[in-house]
Parts: C-alpha cells; sequence; structure tokens
C-alpha cells in the first residue's frame, strides 16, 4: 500500500504527517529560489544588453559580415575544391558580389533621377485631389480649417528649420561612419570565407575536448541555420521581387525597378518587411497612375504574399528552421525598437540562433536525463550508466 492510500484509509500514523508550516516554507523556499534565479537572469541579460550597446560599432560589422559570409561561402568552397587557393576563391566571391551591388545601384540610379521630378508634379496633383475630396461630400471640411492645418505644418517645419541645417552636418558624419563601416564588412567577409575553416579546429583545440567538441558541435549548426535562412529568404524575396517587379513595369507604375529592389530588401525582414514595401509600391501606384491601377497593383501584391507563404516558404525552408509567426512578429519589434532597421533585419538570424543553442541544451538535457540502459550479457558494465558518461568520474561528466 503506498503512502497517498495510507493516508487515505487512516492507517498511517499521525506523527509521520509533515507538518504544515514545513509543507508552507518549503514551498516559499522554492519560490524564493526560483525568484532569485530569475533575478540573477534578468539581471546578466542587463548586462549582456549593456555589453551590447557598447560594443556595437564592432558588433555590427561582424554581425552583418557574417550574413553576407553565409551567401558568399558556398561559391567560394566550390572553386577551393576545384583547386583555387582560399585567397583567390575568397577575392573573386567578394569581387562579384561587390559587383551585383554596383550593377543594381547603376540600374535604379537614372529611373530615379529621370521618374522623381514627374512623380512630385503628380504628387502634388495627388494633393489637390485629396484637398478637393475632403471639401466635398460627406466630409464637407471648410477652408478655413484646410489653412489653418497647411499653416500649422509651415510653421512646424519653420521652427525645425535650425535643427534640419544641423542635421545635414550630423548626416554627413553618418555618411562617412557608414563608409567606414561598410570597408570593415567588406574586409571581414573576406577573411571569413578565407580562413572560416581554421576557426572552429583552433577553438576546439583552445577550449579542450570536452569543451570543445560542444562548441563546435553548436557553432556548425548555428553557421548551418544561418546560411540556410539567409539563402531561403534570399531566393523567396528574389521571386517576390520578380512578379511584383514585373506587374508593375506592365502597369507601367513610376519608379518600379526600384521598387522591385525595394521589395527584395523588405523580403529579408519577415511580415514588416512585406507589407512596408507593398504599401509603398501601392502608394507610388496611387499617386502616379491613380486608383485603379493602385487596386492592381495591391491585388498583385496579396496574390504573390499568399503564393509566399503558402507554396514558397513551406517548401523551401527547412521545418527545423521555422519560427513562429508570433515569434517572428515579437523579434522583428523588438528588434527595430532597439535598433532600427538593422535591428529588424536582425532580429530573425538571431532568433533563429538562439533556437538552435536551446534546442542543443535540450537534446544534451535528454541523454543526460534518459533511463540507463539494461544489462546485457555482452556488456553487463554498462548497467545503471548513460553510454556516453559511463567512464567519466563522478562529478565530472558535463551536458
Amino acid at each position: 500500500m503506498s503512502a497517498e492510500d495510507a493516508v487515505e484509509h487512516g492507517t498511517r500514523k499521525p506523527e509521520q504527517a509533515r507538518d504544515r508550516g514545513e509543507v508552507i516554507g518549503s514551498g516559499f523556499l522554492w519560490l524564493a529560489k526560483w525568484s532569485l534565479c530569475l533575478v540573477a537572469i534578468a539581471a546578466g541579460a542587463w548586462v549582456l544588453g549593456y555589453l551590447i550597446a557598447k560594443f556595437w560599432v564592432i558588433l555590427l560589422p561582424v554581425a552583418l559580415a557574417i550574413v553576407v559570409s553565409t551567401v558568399l561561402w558556398p561559391p567560394t568552397r566550390w572553386m577551393v575544391n576545384h583547386g583555387l587557393r582560399p585567397a583567390l576563391a575568397a577575392t573573386i566571391s567578394l569581387l562579384g558580389f561587390i559587383g551585383v551591388l554596383a550593377g543594381v545601384i547603376a540600374l535604379i540610379v537614372p529611373s530615379v533621377v529621370d521618374q522623381a521630378p514627374d512623380l512630385g508634379d503628380k504628387s502634388t496633383e495627388g494633393v489637390n485631389q485629396v484637398r478637393d475630396w475632403l471639401r466635398g461630400p460627406p466630409l464637407r471640411v471648410r477652408d478655413e480649417q484646410l489653412d489653418s492645418a497647411v499653416d500649422a505644418i509651415v510653421q512646424r517645419l519653420q521652427s525645425s528649420a535650425e535643427q534640419i541645417a544641423g542635421g545635414v552636418f550630423t548626416g554627413v558624419t553618418t555618411a562617412t561612419s557608414a563608409l567606414i563601416g561598410i570597408f570593415l564588412v567588406l574586409v571581414l567577409v573576406f577573411f571569413f570565407i578565407k580562413d572560416g575553416p581554421r576557426f572552429l579546429p583552433w577553438l576546439h583545440l583552445l577550449l579542450g575536448s570536452r569543451s570543445g567538441r560542444h562548441v563546435e558541435e553548436v557553432l556548425n549548426r548555428m553557421w548551418v541555420t544561418l546560411g540556410g535562412f539567409i539563402r531561403t529568404q534570399a531566393l523567396v524575396s528574389l521571386i517576390d521581387a520578380i512578379f511584383i517587379g514585373a506587374g508593375l513595369v506592365i502597369l507601367g507604375v513610376p519608379l518600379a525597378m526600384v521598387l522591385a529592389v525595394i521589395t527584395f530588401i523588405g523580403g529579408f525582414v519577415p511580415v514588416v518587411g512585406a507589407f512596408v514595401a507593398g504599401a509603398l509600391a501601392v502608394l507610388v501606384a496611387l499617386v502616379g497612375n491613380g486608383f485603379t491601377t493602385a487596386l492592381i497593383v495591391l491585388g498583385i501584391i496579396i496574390a504573390v504574399q499568399q503564393l509566399e507563404g503558402n507554396v514558397l516558404q513551406p517548401v523551401l525552408q527547412s521545418r527545423s528552421m521555422k519560427l513562429h509567426a508570433v515569434v517572428v512578429l515579437l523579434a522583428v519589434t523588438a528588434g527595430s525598437s532597439l535598433y532600427g532597421i538593422v535591428g529588424a533585419f536582425l532580429a530573425v538570424p538571431v532568433v533563429a540562433i538562439v533556437a538552435v543553442v536551446v534546442r542543443y541544451i535540450g537534446e544534451q538535457i535528454d541523454v543526460v536525463t534518459e533511463p540507463a540502459p539494461e544489462a546485457t550479457d555482452d556488456n553487463p558494465s554498462r548497467a545503471g550508466k548513460p553510454d556516453d558518461a559511463a567512464d567519466a568520474p563522478a562529478g565530472e561528466r558535463t551536458v
């Protein structure tokens, strides 16, 4: 008979029951212990965030270089496997990447220069149409109200003139810092794809065989996950940009190629990027071609987004990397609020990497906590010992 049955049937002696105060005290002790653990974790997270903010000027180029390296590593590895030296293969891959970026810029800049003035004139016409619509039914806003609203906007701009003028000098400094950052990213990419295969063996040797194997395995999984995620997003974004860009060109929407490039870039920021790029395309179509064309563009964007969400993502993206839409949205929101556009871009890769670490820790916990194998005639010494920890001294078994 179990202790619970004994208590239920009244056969257990009263002195064997635990004191009520002792039970409550144990509960409070347990709660206090985990509360201290949570406070320590929160303090550690705050310190980590503080260090990231302080060293952001260094961490940002490293993070961007790692992302670019995942894209350039496959062609670099292919060239190395076919006899090229790593330095030459890395140089060719990097120059090809720079050439593609230069070609895209050369493709979109002339269209912006040619069509921007006409788009500005049409924007003025669109504003006038909106003003006429506000004057008519059902709103019937009076001219005095519209003029007061316009005057308030003008006064606000005039009061901010000094700030805008000062922002020009700040913009020059920011542009200079951006150029230095881009150069640093390119240099880091070169060394990452040239000497990357040497890093893990060196780190394994530095940390030792026991800790090194865990770190090496986790970093390998991170690299595979990050590379798969970036390449998959690039392919999905490219398909979106091709379909939406083709629709914009057929409809004669101004800045169609520019909007296609923005759609491609926005695809790397899940959920939010597609929404912003699509809204911008509809707005330009509304200003440039009218309400009917804007509705058609909206229909094209919705159709392409449905194709992406229901066909491309499930087929092209591995299920092991797939994150729930709520997690993705919260990650993008947190990243954008902390570090702006760059934070929104890096949010999902960071969450994917964290998921890899959590998944690996769970696997190691399962290895330690799984039931011990039963003794057999062939291997009686394994009874009561986990497979990978049977020979480890007590107190030195690692997860």
